[in-house]
């Protein structure tokens, strides 16, 4: 059975930084898409940030290009988005996700992904 749990949510002023978390378990990091999504406040749930193209590229939503970066740790199956320049309208729910599959595109589309976790909230005041 595959789990993804996230961690590292809090709450953080303006200009501050955050590092979130997403273990798993049962589930092996390989050429499969990984990426973090989000859910602001009345919004859609959104992606922020993907591996793919077998983890060699990486993709960023414009809004956090510059300021958020993916990563991971092969060996503790650890996926990580570090958070940096923190702004009010970052506040949100984020999950992370992980697909079945390889994919050199449609990151972004959350049907892709097979496995979520419970997501972790961010709240960022000004």
């Amino acid at each position: 059975q595959v789990q993804l749990v996230e961690s590292g949510g809090g709450s953080v002023q303006a200009g501050g930084s955050l590092t979130l978390s997403c273990a798993t378990s049962g589930y092996t990091f390989s050429e499969n898409c990984v990426g973090w999504f989000r859910q602001r406040p009345g919004k859609e749930r959104e992606g922020v940030a993907a591996f793919y193209n077998g983890r060699r590229s990486v993709a960023y939503v414009d809004s956090v290009k510059g300021r958020f970066t993916i990563s991971q740790d092969n060996a503790k199956n650890i996926l990580y988005l570090q958070m940096s320049s923190l702004k009010p309208e970052d506040t949100a729910v984020y999950y992370c996700a992980a697909s079945r599959k390889y994919c050199s595109g449609g990151y972004w589309d959350s049907d892709l992904y097979k496995y979520w976790g419970q997501g972790t909230q961010v709240t960022v005041s000004s």
